[in-house]
């Protein structure tokens, strides 16, 4: 129990002089700025260790001692999500909600597949020979983008709120939908395509999709109808923080997938009819405010532990230079799959020009991506895409991160 103290500890306080260091000297946005200073500081902390390796040896403990997997996937991505969710345009998010649900599903698929069949390609091209089912389940870990990170960039970046809506709400939908995807393949894979029928694996999408959807909404309505039945801002704040705690519990029991009912969840409590009738404004206030506190306390450690995920790479030659093949792979795999659903809708909804570039630019891949990776077995090639993933998060974080805002304003211009 001391060691899970003092683990949290360190992670809080390398959080908070970092986010310092960040706000005070290089004033870019927390999630973009404390993994340059998180990835930094590593590098320094091997360069130290020539000399000392105190510091990487206390680093590599902590590292150890974190199943980043578990605490992101069935931890911290509820609360996330659910703040997430809270804080969406939920009209705005109505308005593009079948776009939201086709971009979510069928474009997570069909950038599954081309993800995967390109790699599988490449890998060949430069001397490495993977299963075409390890080289899908990289293509299912790496097509969703992560919510955690559109989110706090998208606000910096002054994208229109049209935009921003289907972007954001792409995101906080497929990250849920790419996690089934994931395991699904990922249980195919592990016991061979002959013992999985077709059968099984559509049951086991629906029922963790439509059910985790379901839960969601069950929770969100209770939810309302406790806050609405009284007028105390602490005990709703409390009502909203079980509701994600017991929910996500529920969702493990079930078997349902518990991103997509947090989202869902936060999605029915954080909408505008909920809030005039079942908060009061100072309830509101708090609620808005514990939920903020919660996302930028949970990102600044997201961040923190990407960063040092570093020291559990293997760094190979022909592992950098695959990762860095797979840069434009994945983003040209991302704008081809958007392009039937953007098609489809384009004339009915008012898109924006260049709706598929900036959707394609603005998909960070963050978290998620890692925590899935982590989770490969060695025999699925783990070390390998471990490495091609951490390569393409870290340029999507810090290259299309910080780039996105002035591709929305050249667009903007050229309109």
């Amino acid at each position: 129990m001391t060691d899970y103290f003092f683990i949290i500890t360190i992670l809080v306080v390398l959080s908070a002089v970092f986010g310092y260091i960040n706000v005070r000297f290089l004033k870019l946005p927390n999630s973009i700025g404390l993994m340059l200073i998180t990835i930094v500081f590593t590098f320094g902390v091997f360069a130290l260790s020539y000399f000392d390796s105190t510091l990487l040896d206390a680093e590599r403990f902590i590292i150890k001692q974190i199943d980043f997997k578990s605490v992101l996937l069935e931890v911290m991505l509820s609360f996330l999500l659910f703040a997430g969710a809270l804080h969406t345009n939920f009209e705005q998010l109505k308005v593009q909600r079948w776009p939201v649900l086709v971009f979510s599903t069928f474009g997570v698929l069909v950038s599954t597949f081309l993800v995967g069949a390109s790699v599988f390609l490449i890998l060949k091209l430069i001397g490495l020979d993977i299963d075409f089912i390890y080289c899908l389940l990289f293509g299912a870990l790496i097509s969703p983008t992560d919510p955690i990170a559109v989110l706090g960039i998208l606000k910096k970046a002054g994208v229109p709120k049209k935009l921003e809506a289907k972007i954001v709400g792409e995101s906080l939908f497929n990250d849920g939908v790419g996690v089934v995807i994931f395991l699904t393949i990922f249980q195919i894979a592990a016991l061979g395509t002959g013992e999985v029928e077709a059968f099984d694996v559509f049951t086991l999408f629906g029922k963790e999709v439509f059910g985790g959807i379901l839960l969601g909404g069950v929770l969100g309505w209770v939810t309302y109808r406790l806050m609405k039945s009284i007028n105390d801002y602490d005990i709703e704040v409390i009502i909203t923080l079980a509701a994600v705690m017991g929910g996500t519990v529920i969702a493990h029991k079930l078997h349902l997938s518990a991103p997509l009912a947090m989202v869902t969840a936060g999605l029915v409590v954080g909408n505008d009819t909920v809030r005039g009738t079942a908060m009061s404004e100072i309830t509101e206030s708090y609620v808005d405010k514990f939920w903020e506190l919660i996302d930028i306390l949970l990102n600044t450690i997201l961040f923190v532990l990407i960063g040092m995920e570093i020291l559990v790479l293997t760094f190979k030659t022909e592992y950098i230079l695959a990762g860095l093949i797979a840069i434009p792979v994945v983003l040209l795999c991302r704008y081809l799959s958007l392009l039937l659903p953007i098609s489809l809708f384009k004339k009915k909804l008012d898109f924006v020009p260049k709706t598929n570039l900036i959707m394609t630019w603005g998909g960070l891949r963050g978290g998620i991506s890692i925590a899935l990776a982590l989770g490969l077995t060695e025999a699925m090639q783990r070390d390998l895409f471990l490495v091609i993933t951490y390569v393409v998060v870290v340029f999507s974080i810090l290259v299309q991160g910080l780039t996105v805002g002035k591709l929305v304003k050249r667009v903007e211009q050229i309109k």
